[in-house]
């Protein structure tokens, strides 16, 4: 089972949607995340979170580790990128806001398809391909690693 989460930053201006495949993790072990806003003032520590693009997921390292090395992984692999990338504790999507962004372009590429199955899944399977790129030319860390 995998569990899907909405996070406000930690100045509140910005909300980011964060998957936890497997629920291996609990959500406990994102201490905090920090939209481009607050994240300019914040000091990184590569040791504890992870940087996107912009955006930053603190993670709470020990509780990480514990949890993952009760799975088989090896507590010298568990790094806030490896939590990230294996999709333990990571964006719902491409991007923080890309649960809801999807949705909605998704919702207007069926409204142009005008019901014509076949142009449907054409538009979509060209909408996926050319967002994919365009969001791995804007910087996103999952756009990239899905080329």
């Amino acid at each position: 089972m995998c569990m899907a989460v909405t996070r406000q930053c930690s100045c509140g201006q910005g909300v980011a949607s964060l998957h936890h495949f497997d629920s291996t993790l609990p959500d406990e072990a994102v201490l905090a995340v920090h939209c481009p806003d607050c994240g300019e003032s914040l000091v990184f520590d590569p040791a504890t979170m992870m940087r996107d693009n912009g955006w930053t997921i603190e993670y709470d390292m020990e509780l990480a580790t514990h949890a993952l090395a009760a799975r088989g992984v090896d507590p010298e692999d568990v790094t806030p990128e490896y939590i990230f990338d294996h999709g333990f504790s990571t964006w719902n999507g491409l991007t923080p806001t890309d649960a809801y962004d999807k949705s909605m372009e998704m919702h207007d590429l069926l409204s142009d398809s005008k019901g014509d199955t076949r142009a449907y899944f054409e538009a979509l399977k060209r909408w996926t391909m050319d967002r994919t790129n365009r969001l791995a030319e804007q910087g996103w860390r999952k756009a990239r690693l899905a080329l």
